[in-house]
């Protein structure tokens, strides 16, 4: 089969298109034809070392954890799926290195969900690791009706989709992102600050006794946080670690299948959306990473088959 590979942890433009064995199939497991993938910053982070310390890694690695297409086949053991069934899944292994940068990739089948029809293969391919971290964060911290919540980096990937699901547990939301993005978030039932010096002020404007709930999406915010935070509030952030010093959660997503088909089924229902910047195709992954770093309005996939 194709698949994108690199030798040795380096910059996206050592990628490289090989022919590789297809995967095997263990028992619990699907073979998914991989339709697209989705690139995110843990792609490139963990391409460039940044994950060795946490992860053992095998080379050749094939990047990439998010993947949309079509079950090939299934191992002993797993009544769950049949070949041709539509599938959507959040593909992180516990080692580094089949991944979904390639025409097929193996699989548990708890980690895998059906795509509901009235869900397109780009929408399923964007969702998993953005829609479940925000989903397992907006968790960790118990986000409800009750809360008045502030989200740095509102209008990105993460943050995007934990909007729209604060909103619709019935929360306060305030969302921090440039101003080009102020009318988007407005659209979704938040209020937008702008971030950088002054933020206090700009959030306490709104929220003048402070907030009960602050998700972190993007690092480097924690003293802003811990100064909006009403007493017993919560916070937690997938960016940085040290919120634990503070009191807050460092928050990694797990694969789940069953929660995944939950996301899913809110896009099916026009109840969550997911933004799509730029599809390109298999063999430009390298600029697809490339581009994933300079930042884009939304998410940026791989077209494979």
């Amino acid at each position: 089969m194709r698949a994108m590979t690199y030798f040795k942890y380096g910059e996206p433009h050592t990628l490289e298109l090989h022919d590789v064995p297809t995967p095997k199939v263990a028992p619990g497991a699907v073979l998914i034809r991989v339709q697209r993938a989705a690139v995110n910053p843990v792609d490139w982070k963990v391409m460039s070392g940044g994950l060795d310390a946490m992860i053992d890694t095998f080379f050749p690695v094939t990047p990439g954890w998010d993947v949309a297409g079509v079950v090939e086949t299934v191992g002993p053991d797993t009544p769950e799926f049949k070949p041709g069934d539509r599938v959507a899944a959040y593909g992180r292994k516990d080692f580094i290195q089949g991944g979904t940068y390639a025409d097929y990739v193996a699989l548990p089948a708890t980690s895998v969900a059906p795509i509901p029809d009235g869900v397109d293969l780009d929408t399923a391919a964007g969702l998993p690791l953005a829609g479940l971290t925000a989903l397992r964060s907006l968790d960790t911290i118990a986000v409800s009706g009750d809360d008045t919540v502030l989200i740095h980096a509102a209008s990105g990937g993460v943050g995007h989709l934990a909007a729209q699901l604060a909103v619709e547990r019935g929360a306060s939301v305030i969302g921090t992102a440039s101003a080009a993005n102020h009318e988007r978030l407005r659209e979704l039932g938040v209020q937008p600050v702008a971030y950088g010096d002054g933020l206090e002020d700009r959030v306490k404007e709104l929220a003048p006794e402070g907030v009960t709930a602050v998700l972190d999406f993007v690092g480097g915010v924690r003293e802003q946080t811990l100064a909006v935070l009403t007493e017993g509030g919560r916070h937690a952030s997938t960016a940085d670690p040290s919120v634990e010093e503070a009191g807050g959660h460092w928050v990694w997503v797990r694969p789940d299948g069953a929660r995944l088909r939950e996301l899913l089924e809110k896009v099916d229902q026009q109840r969550l959306t997911v933004d799509i910047d730029t599809t390109y195709p298999l063999e430009q992954a390298a600029e697809a990473m490339e581009h994933n770093q300079r930042g884009s309005r939304g998410k940026i996939l791989l077209h494979v088959s």
